[in-house]
């Protein structure tokens, strides 16, 4: 009977996998190339700051809640609702939108451009709502074979097919008239590491878990506080976590993998072998396959990469929100360069998490944790980042002039971390932020399947197998993974 599993990677996918499997009866034990866990959804201390370094703030609690009632656990953190969602400036205007989710509170700061806006936005949501609950099925299921994956599509309601063939941006341009509305409803794609000009309409649904099905959450603390807690559930499992272990390469016997093996020779066994590193580049670094080969990952289409800023400063900002973005004033002009042009990041578009503005206790008294992230080109279109720290003065200096105080006296901590550090740490490919991209020739039963096409004892759990990226998507792809797993196990027995 196979019991035995082993996971490489502890990123959240890699912890919510194994917690399933340890209390199903499965041994599991995890081996991790960091010195912790949490992958991209990690916590940075400095200076006596403390950052969430990746995800800030997470939607569809549901599936959290999944977990945990799959687990047979209380959740093992705690976690509250955002209302405002965010806060938007725009660099032509000094107004500051806020993202409230009482849709008539949020309609009046469009009124006078857009007098119809709460009535074309309410209309917006219903088919977003119609389009989350119709293809619902589509995300929660695994397939076998591209065949059941269309099949599965075929079910969808026909209605929605013109969505198809629609972008995001237009989608929303459908329903409401303002400029400032459509740019602002439209950021949610750049969540998914693309544009709004190139991210398929059909992730509209997007919008009604934001206002309407369920909403943003915060976890109090910050958010390294859900890895923690998932780790210590699987301490009370005894499941050991080995650190600083880099796996590059493998010993197959037959059609099943029989050993992982890291970087000072070790090998790892196990009956069962489940892979929480990005699933396409794993299957070209680790297993060399030919489909997967640096060229042929390049022509891939993968997520942008991120400039992550992290800034300790000796003061409170009071009149800033916990979730902000700014936005310059050429909205399609910007999200044309983003991907391939070097010179967009001299005039970025960003966002800003003041963690401390709900969590006082990741800052000194009188002081702010300030986590920036930036869009920016991946590493195959700016390869070098000798001039970060002048790009990155640049972001300071202008977020100074956005609340009007000149931070750069007040900044007693710096870290910053380029597509090259991400893509060092967590192997991304280029150093993309989420992985594969979510267009639509890239998810479902187009994305790399979270079982191996060669070894029949190994699986893939994360953002870039399926159903896709974000921390929601990969907690229900833990649960996808362990369907098969105990489909596998029973076959095996």
């Amino acid at each position: 009977m196979a019991k035995s599993v082993l996971i490489a990677g502890a990123g959240l996918g890699g912890l919510a996998t194994a917690l399933r499997l340890a209390k199903r009866g499965y041994k599991v034990e995890i081996v991790e190339k960091n010195g912790n866990a949490g992958g991209r959804l990690n916590q940075l201390k400095k200076d006596g700051f403390t950052f969430d370094t990746g995800p800030s703030f997470f939607s569809m609690s549901y599936e959290f809640t999944e977990f945990a009632n799959d687990c047979r656990i209380k959740l093992p953190f705690e976690y509250y609702e955002l209302d405002p969602l965010y806060s938007v400036n725009f660099s032509k205007s000094p107004v500051t939108y806020h993202l409230y989710k009482e849709i008539s509170k949020l309609a009046a700061q469009f009124r006078e451009q857009d007098p119809d806006f709460e009535t074309g936005f309410r209309s917006y949501l219903d088919k977003s709502k119609r389009l989350f609950h119709d293809t619902n099925v589509v995300i929660k299921s695994n397939y076998d074979n591209l065949f059941e994956y269309l099949l599965t599509l075929a079910k969808v309601n026909p209605l929605h097919l013109p969505v198809l063939f629609r972008n995001f941006y237009d989608h929303v341009a459908h329903y409401v008239k303002s400029d400032d509305a459509r740019q602002i409803l439209s950021l949610v794609a750049f969540f998914l590491g693309k544009t709004p000009f190139d991210t398929p309409a059909v992730y509209t649904l997007l919008s009604y878990t934001e206002f309407m099905h369920d909403g943003y959450f915060n976890v109090k603390g910050g958010m390294y506080r859900v890895v923690e807690g998932i780790v210590d559930e699987l301490e009370k499992e005894n499941v050991k976590i080995h650190y600083n272990t880099e796996i590059v390469d493998y010993v197959q016997e037959g059609d099943k993998l029989k050993y992982l093996v890291d970087k000072n020779g070790r090998k790892w066994g196990a009956d069962i072998i489940v892979v929480n590193s990005d699933a396409a580049v794993f299957r070209g670094r680790v297993f060399r396959r030919r489909e997967y080969t640096e060229e042929k990952l390049d022509k891939m289409d993968w997520t942008m990469g991120s400039l992550t800023i992290y800034l300790g400063i000796k003061c409170k900002l009071p009149e800033v929100s916990h979730h902000n973005y700014y936005l310059g004033d050429n909205y399609r002009e910007y999200a044309g360069k983003v991907f391939i042009s070097p010179e967009i990041v001299d005039k970025p578009y960003y966002y800003v998490n003041v963690l401390s503005r709900s969590n006082p206790g990741c800052a000194p008294e009188g002081c702010e944790s300030l986590f920036f992230v930036c869009p920016v080109p991946d590493l195959s279109k700016k390869p070098r980042w000798d001039d970060r720290d002048k790009i990155v003065d640049s972001i300071i200096d202008d977020y100074s002039a956005r609340i009007k105080k000149d931070i750069r006296p007040e900044i007693v901590s710096r870290t910053v971390y380029t597509p090259f550090d991400w893509q060092e740490q967590f192997n991304l490919h280029r150093g993309s932020g989420l992985g594969l991209s979510h267009k639509m020739m890239q998810i479902g039963g187009f994305r790399p399947k979270n079982f191996d096409e060669v070894f029949k004892n190994v699986f893939y759990v994360g953002a870039s197998t399926i159903p896709g990226g974000g921390l929601p998507m990969v907690v229900i792809g833990s649960r996808l993974v362990t369907e098969r797993i105990e489909k596998y196990n029973v076959k095996a027995e």
